[in-house]
């Protein structure tokens, strides 16, 4: 019996790496799930991995998959993709909002358009989603929503030269409060929300293009290990919830308190 048994989960952003290896957790523990993202087919990004080949992986690991296309910038886009998870799977139980799309470029440069942008995937379209599954979740009584965020919302040191991720902290910054916020309106409802980040830069397609970390650098945290967090903070118990999570922090506590006699 898997941990996830008979859910129904959307994870955006599932194309490749953080999100992509998280749908695969989720699915490995029961959930049907749809993955989202822009890239169905090889040629549509610069980057490898599709959501095709996500739900391929799902379904040759014996898990039940959907690839629903969605641009999460375009509001009809976002409420498509709930309609069509809805229709092919189900209600949604688990909804991890992931999908991202970043600049690492200094305040004076940033263009209106890119700013807009960031702030409509990664704040805009979480914040809508979540809208949009909430009441099916309180009418079940159950529900996980879990939000990606980064280390890059914490508040940097002035005396640290920055390498232009203002407005990338200031998204993942609203997202995390977002999270605590709608984590206290629905907690009675049984309905979880956090946000979780890596403790360490995770060796994805993006983050190799902005050079925030390099492939095989010995301090980088696998994208499993996100998975495997992003799993303790969706499955119903223990349910936890309003949490500002770090993976390796979060997978070290719940061991500590699996091995605690009882």
């Amino acid at each position: 019996m898997g941990q996830l048994d008979g859910r129904v989960a959307l994870v955006t952003g599932a194309s490749r790496g953080i999100g992509a290896a998280i749908a695969r957790r989720l699915a490995a523990e029961g959930a049907a799930v749809a993955v989202s993202a822009r890239t169905a087919a090889e040629g549509e990004s610069r980057f490898a991995g599709t959501i095709t080949e996500t739900v391929a992986g799902i379904e040759a690991a014996g898990g039940r998959g959907l690839a629903v296309r969605a641009d999460l910038s375009r509001p009809a886009d976002r409420v498509a993709l709930v309609q069509q998870v809805e229709a092919g799977l189900g209600p949604i139980d688990v909804l991890v909002n992931n999908a991202a799309v970043t600049w690492f470029t200094p305040v004076t440069e940033f263009s209106d358009k890119r700013f807009a942008l960031m702030f409509e995937v990664q704040v805009t379209a979480p914040f809508d989603l979540a809208r949009r599954v909430v009441p099916g979740m309180r009418e079940r009584r159950r529900g996980a929503i879990l939000n990606i965020s980064s280390r890059a919302a914490i508040h940097p040191p002035v005396e640290r030269a920055g390498r232009g991720g203002t407005v990338y902290g200031m998204c993942k910054a609203a997202i995390e409060r977002f999270s605590t916020g709608l984590a206290a309106e629905v907690h009675a409802d049984g309905i979880a929300v956090n946000a979780l980040s890596p403790n360490r830069v995770v060796p994805t397609p993006g983050t190799l293009f902005h050079h925030l970390t390099t492939e095989g650098a010995p301090d980088a945290e696998p994208p499993e290990v996100m998975a495997e967090a992003a799993l303790a903070l969706c499955r119903p118990s223990p349910l936890l919830t309003g949490r500002i999570a770090y993976s390796q922090d979060l997978l070290a506590e719940l061991a500590t308190r699996t091995s605690e006699p009882s």
